[in-house]
C-alpha cells in the first residue's frame, strides 16, 4: 500500500496543534527536528490520515492538518491499519510503527478547543530508523515483511 504526505507539522509545545511547515528533517531515534515531541521514546513521530481529519471537520469545521498535533498527515491509505512493527518508507526516511492510538490521561488543548481528539483512536506513532528530509508530496510506502 502507498499514499502521500499532505502536511509536515511541528509545534514548540506538547499538547497543542501543530503548524504545517511543508518540509522538515527526521533525525534517527529522535523525531522531527524542532518539534516538541522529538525524542519521546517510541513515539518520536506521529501520523494521521487526512481522510480522518476531513471526517472530523464535518462536526467541527475549520480543522486542518496539524489540528490534532500530528507530525505527518497522510492520504491515500489508512496508516492506522499498519501493524505495530511494520515499517514505512517516506521519501528517504524509514519509520517503524510502534503504537496505534494512545491513552489520553488529561483533556489536552486540542480536546478543549474542538471537543474531541481523534489521536487516541487513529494516531500512529513511530520510531525513526533512518533519517533525512521529508516534504509535502513524498510517497509513503508500507514495507511488507515477507519472511
Amino acid at each position: 500500500m502507498s499514499g502521500r504526505v499532505v502536511a509536515v507539522c511541528v509545534s514548540e509545545k506538547k499538547g497543542t496543534s501543530k503548524k504545517d511547515v511543508g518540509k522538515a528533517r527526521l533525525v534517527p531515534e529522535l523525531g522531527l527536528e524542532g518539534d516538541a515531541h522529538a525524542g519521546f521514546a517510541h513515539r518520536q513521530v506521529s501520523l494521521l490520515n487526512a481522510e480522518d481529519i476531513r471526517e472530523a471537520s464535518e462536526k467541527m469545521p475549520g480543522l486542518i492538518p496539524g489540528s490534532f498535533a500530528e507530525n505527518i498527515t497522510v492520504e491515500g491509505f489508512d496508516v492506522s491499519s499498519v501493524p505495530v512493527g511494520d515499517r514505512l518508507r517516506i521519501g528517504e526516511c524509514l519509520l517503524e510503527v510502534t503504537q496505534i492510538g494512545k491513552e489520553c490521561h488529561s483533556r489536552c488543548e486540542i480536546y478543549k478547543t474542538i471537543g474531541d481528539c481523534i489521536m487516541p483512536r487513529k494516531g500512529v506513532f513511530c520510531r525513526v530508523l533512518e533519517g533525512g528530509h521529508i516534504c509535502r508530496g513524498d510517497e509513503v510506502i508500507q514495507l511488507v515483511d515477507e519472511s
